[in-house]
């Protein structure tokens, strides 16, 4: 892959106010804003001083540093434009974790609790234009996060998955600003396109007079729709669209809708798309779509959940593109809308989900479906959002669901909430296994030995396999079921693989990320994969790129080629990273099959080459050495088997394989490396230790 040019780190960062820009493009109101990012004053136990918003005050970012503070109040004076006057003003919070009470010169304003979610007060009485005052943020913060939604945030005491939790983000950690808005303002667009044919709305407004207001929504079309609010200040209705353009990963097309109420003016987006599960098929817009996706969980080194600046945040869309994805899986977080608005103008895919608890009580439960409303209001306009999550492997449900009837409740009414705020969208209700109700069947699973993946997968796409072992800690493992309820139907539900990959260096992870995507691949009954994961984070080193968003050495691998629409998929298990066959001393043949997912039909022949060991396999290919008789691939259709002769060769060498049409474009790539196979020493070992123990299968 071809990389941007790399962020500078934040010591080298120009000086001013962090994230400077605007947050919300998808809500614009940047025509009258006041970002309040920089240095507030900060004091917890053991700290008096400053501390830069909008960093965690765990980060380095952030001039603080301290982790397991559980109380801070932040302290700044704020003086609203004096051409505010006559409006209305607005504080917003990108987001606080975990509980935060606002005052201005000592009065509330209000309090929210939940870290994740973004929410904002109306202050107009407690701040008058020009006139400076003091404003305060008390956060609460609690050690023991197991009964709060707190995803990879480590917790005292330790929760159940603290082997893959990082570092907590604590405090303010987004943008904190002020708006200016009409005395009726609108607070809340929610855009809808699933007609395909035109953009339903709803208006909720607030201030002075909301009641039988007057709302006109004009989209940048031109067609435009006025509507009046009811009693409860709430106005809906629809723009129809003459001419709809509809949004794809290939054309994503974004409509900006204006939604005026006497001076109030507020500009959103959306698109046009229909995004469905068909039997055990997904559509967007009525055309198949195949998954490719990667999960990644928005950490920065030094910045902790919040992107050290807007470039670097937007440029890990372009890198998960430049890796071959098409879906981003943003695990256990609420991205910034600055984020998801970028997908949205690039055409990348998001399955999105909230942060869970760690341990079940009724009380976490409703904590973690308090943030259910919040997540969909902000962020259900974008149409690069085609999935929700929930639970991920039953963290908040103590690993059992099917052993619990209020356990299984708990994810079931989850699923039922969030289809009552947002029905237009396939939910995942606790992705990895134990499925009770869903619209998509996920699983997780991690396995080290690649003849047992190949095996293992092709059970579970035939249905003869429906579990498999899942370890939970260093001496705890469990054979999980994709089913927890009986009842679940075996059929008819797409089946999508939302967490694999293995290797302990990042050659291994490279040669396990071809093989075992291409075990994927074979089976047309699946409907995308998502792996894990994009980069590192802390001391989990499971990333294709490193914690700065730097490639790693994947040993002559493209992991494009492995996600492309079109990809070879070859009769054969490998030995080993490095060298996936022997040195054949005579000649041998090889089945290669094309997977492809494109709209029409792929057909060529495959071809390979001997190279030298090493050689790029990006590289141009060279005269070939061996070609299979024609073979075509018909859409989301395994083709059959492509025979390949290939010769021998003296030494360690790189086979290269491409599948070439008429005209000699090569439409997808492969290699094979041949060397001798080192066995491990294991001399010393104790009689029954185990020579190769799989990676722990929580993610």
């Amino acid at each position: 892959m071809t990389l941007p040019p790399e962020t500078p780190r934040p010591e080298t960062l120009p000086s001013g106010t962090p994230r400077a820009e605007y947050p919300r493009p998808d809500r614009d109101r940047s025509a009258r804003w006041l970002n309040l990012n920089g240095a507030w004053d900060f004091a917890a136990d053991g700290f008096e001083g400053s501390i830069t918003v909008p960093f965690a005050w765990e980060s380095r970012a952030s001039g603080v540093r301290r982790t397991w503070l559980e109380h801070g109040t932040y302290r700044r004076t704020v003086t609203a434009p004096a051409d505010w006057v006559g409006s209305r003003t607005v504080l917003s919070f990108g987001a606080v974790h975990h509980r935060a009470l606002v005052r201005i010169d000592g009065t509330a304003v209000g309090e929210h609790t939940g870290g994740y979610e973004s929410f904002e007060f109306d202050v107009t009485g407690h701040l008058a234009p020009g006139v400076p005052a003091l404003l305060e943020v008390e956060v609460h913060a609690p050690a023991d996060k197991r009964a709060i939604a707190h995803g990879k945030q480590r917790s005292i005491p330790r929760d159940d998955y603290d082997g893959v939790s990082f570092t907590p983000t604590s405090g303010i950690w987004q943008t904190v600003w002020l708006e200016a808005r009409g005395r009726t303002y609108a607070e809340s667009v929610v855009l809808r396109g699933d007609s395909l044919t035109g953009i339903d709305l709803t208006v909720v407004l607030s201030g002075d007079a909301p009641a039988g207001a007057q709302v006109t929504a004009t989209a940048d079309t031109g067609e435009s729709t006025v509507l009046t609010a009811d009693a409860d200040g709430i106005a809906k209705g629809r723009i129809g669209i003459s001419d709809p353009v509809l949004w794809s990963p290939e054309r994503p097309h974004l409509y900006r809708v204006e939604v005026r109420t006497g001076d109030d003016l507020v500009a959103a987006t959306t698109g046009l798309r229909r995004f469905e599960a068909r039997g055990e098929e997904l559509h967007l817009n009525g055309e198949r779509i195949y998954l490719r996706g990667v999960l990644d969980q928005g950490y920065w080194p030094d910045t902790g959940l919040t992107a050290p600046d807007a470039p670097a945040l937007l440029r890990d869309l372009e890198l998960a593109r430049g890796l071959g994805y098409n879906l981003v899986r943003k695990h256990l977080k609420f991205e910034e809308p600055l984020w998801l608005h970028e997908a949205d103008r690039t055409g990348m895919l998001v399955w999105a989900e909230p942060a869970c608890p760690s341990r079940f009580s009724p009380e976490a439960a409703a904590a973690f479906e308090a943030q259910l409303p919040a997540m969909v209001e902000r962020d259900g306009n974008h149409p690069s959002i085609v999935i929700w999550g929930l639970y991920n492997e039953e963290w908040g449900l103590d690993w059992d669901i099917p052993g619990s009837a209020a356990r299984a409740e708990a994810a079931v009414h989850a699923y039922e909430r969030l289809r009552e705020l947002d029905a237009t969208r396939p939910i995942v209700e606790n992705s990895g296994w134990s499925h009770v109700r869903t619209d998509l069947l996920d699983w997780h699973y991690y396995e080290p030995d690649l003849g047992e993946w190949k095996d293992a997968v092709a059970r579970l796409a035939s249905g003869e396999q429906e579990a498999f072992p899942v370890r939970l800690g260093p001496d705890f493992t469990v054979d999980k079921s994709l089913y927890g309820d009986q009842a679940f139907p075996r059929v008819g539900v797409p089946i999508v693989n939302s967490e694999y990959g293995e290797g302990f260096t990042s050659l291994e992870r490279a040669w396990h990320l071809r093989w075992e995507t291409q075990e994927l691949r074979r089976h047309d009954r699946f409907a995308g994969y998502v792996y894990t994961e994009f980069a590192d984070v802390e001391h989990e080193a499971a990333g294709l790129l490193d914690a700065d968003r730097r490639p790693k050495d994947w040993g002559g691998a493209v992991p494009a080629d492995a996600n492309a629409d079109t990809v070879l998929v070859l009769d054969l298990v490998p030995l080993a990273a490095g060298a996936d066959i022997a040195v054949p001393k005579a000649p041998f043949r090889i089945d290669v099959h094309v997977s492809h997912h494109g709209p029409a039909a792929a057909s060529g022949t495959v071809q390979a080459a001997w190279v030298p060991a090493g050689t790029p396999s990006g590289t141009a290919v060279p005269a070939a050495a061996a070609v299979s008789d024609p073979v075509k691939a018909e859409p989301f259709r395994l083709s059959p088997a492509a025979l390949l002769t290939v010769p021998a060769i003296e030494g360690p060498a790189r086979l290269l394989i491409w599948l070439a049409d008429d005209e000699g474009r090569v439409l997808a790539r492969a290699f094979l490396d041949a060397a001798e196979v080192e066995h491990p020493n294991r001399r010393g070992a104790r009689p029954g230790e185990f020579v190769h123990a799989p990676r722990p299968g929580l993610d």
